[in-house]
C-alpha cells in the first residue's frame, strides 16, 4: 500500500492513467510520473513543492516528475480530471522541465490556443484506454506528446540560478526519501527529531519546512499513514483491534482509538462494521476500481472534503 510515494500498478507496461473525481482533496505524495490536473468545475487549493495556489474551473495544473504535491480543498466543491503518465512516453531521456509555475489558467490556455487541444487530449485518453482498440497506445502516446510540446513551447521556465536550483532539488529529494521511509516504516517508533535528522535539519526548521511542503504537521501526517493502514486491516483482516493498533505503530490502545476517530469520524469498532469502504461518508479511503481503464489497486490517497478534517489538521 504505497500512498505517499505513489507507485502505480498498471494493467500493462503502457503507463498511462485517467480518472475523474468530485469533491476530493489528496494528501502530500510524489511519484515519477507526470500528472495533469484539469479543473472541470469549482476550485481546488493545490501545493506543488513550495508553490501554493488555487486553481479555478478551466485551469490546468502540471505536476512534473518527482514533485511533491497535495490538495487541501476541504471547503470547495470541485470536479477534477487526472491524467498521469510515464515521462518516458514524452522522451526516453526526460528531465524535469522546471516550469516557472505549475498553474496554467484557463485564460492562458485560451490565449495559447491550448484549450481545445486539452479537451481533445482528455477525451482521447479516456476513450482509447477504455476501448483498447488496435494502435490505441500509439494514439494516446502521440496525443500526449503533441499536447506536451505545444504546452512546453509556451510555458515560461524557472529563473533560479543553477546553484539555487540544485539546493532546492536536493532538499526536495531528501523529503521524497523521508516520505518513502515513513510509508514503509510507519509501525516503528518515529519521532520528529528522528525525521529532522534524516534531512539534516534542526527540529524547528524541519517542522516549518515539512508543514510548508506537505500542508500538514509531521505528527498528523505520520498518524494519517498509520490510520490508513489500520483502516485497511480493520476492513480486510480478522485481526483484533489491539493487534492492529500495535501493527500500525500505536503502543497505546486509548491513543489509537482517539486518533482513529479524529481522522475517520468513527471508532475502530464502528468502522470495521461499515458495509462499504467507498461510501460518501467515509473520510479516508483507498479509491479502487475493477474497470480496466483505471489503475488496478489504485494507490491515490483521497480525503473526502469536510470542515472537520481541516480543523483536525
Amino acid at each position: 500500500m504505497k500512498a505517499f510515494h505513489e507507485v502505480r500498478n498498471y494493467a500493462s507496461d503502457f503507463m498511462v492513467w485517467h480518472s475523474s473525481y468530485t469533491n476530493i482533496s489528496f494528501l502530500a505524495h510524489w511519484h515519477n510520473e507526470i500528472e495533469l490536473i484539469y479543473v472541470r468545475s469549482g476550485s481546488a487549493r493545490i501545493s506543488i513543492n513550495d508553490q501554493c495556489f488555487t486553481a479555478a474551473a478551466g485551469d490546468l495544473v502540471i505536476c512534473d516528475s518527482g514533485n511533491i504535491h497535495y490538495s487541501d480543498s476541504y471547503d470547495a466543491d470541485n470536479c477534477l480530471d487526472f491524467i498521469i503518465f510515464d515521462p518516458g512516453l514524452i522522451s526516453s531521456l526526460y528531465q524535469n522541465s522546471h516550469f516557472a509555475h505549475p498553474l496554467v489558467t484557463g485564460t492562458q490556455l485560451g490565449e495559447w490556443g491550448l484549450k481545445e487541444p486539452l479537451e481533445i487530449l482528455i477525451d482521447t485518453v479516456n476513450l482509447e484506454l477504455e476501448r483498447k482498440e488496435p494502435y490505441y497506445q500509439d494514439i494516446v502516446k502521440a496525443s500526449l506528446r503533441n499536447f506536451w510540446y505545444l504546452l512546453k513551447r509556451k510555458m515560461p521556465r524557472s529563473n533560479f540560478d543553477m546553484q539555487s536550483q540544485n539546493r532546492r532539488q536536493n532538499m526536495l529529494y531528501d523529503l521524497q526519501q523521508l516520505l518513502s521511509y515513513l510509508d514503509g516504516h510507519y509501525a516503528d517508533d518515529i519521532t520528529l527529531a528522528f525525521a529532522a535528522a534524516k534531512m539534516n535539519f534542526s527540529d524547528s526548521h524541519f517542522s516549518k519546512v515539512f508543514k510548508k511542503l506537505t500542508g500538514i504537521h509531521f505528527i498528523n501526517y505520520l498518524n494519517m499513514i498509520r490510520i490508513e493502514q489500520a483502516a485497511w486491516q480493520l476492513q480486510k483482516t480478522p485481526q483484533k483491534i489491539t493487534d492492529i493498533a500495535l501493527n500500525c505503530g500505536f503502543n497505546n490502545i486509548r491513543t489509537f482509538n482517539r486518533v482513529f476517530k479524529d481522522i475517520t469520524g468513527y471508532t475502530p469498532t464502528k468502522f470495521a462494521a461499515l458495509p462499504d469502504m467507498e461510501s460518501d461518508i467515509f473520510s479516508f479511503y483507498k479509491q479502487k476500481s475493477p474497470e480496466q481503464q483505471f489503475v488496478e489497486n489504485d494507490s491515490l490517497t483521497l480525503i473526502k472534503n469536510s470542515e472537520k478534517r481541516n480543523q483536525m489538521l
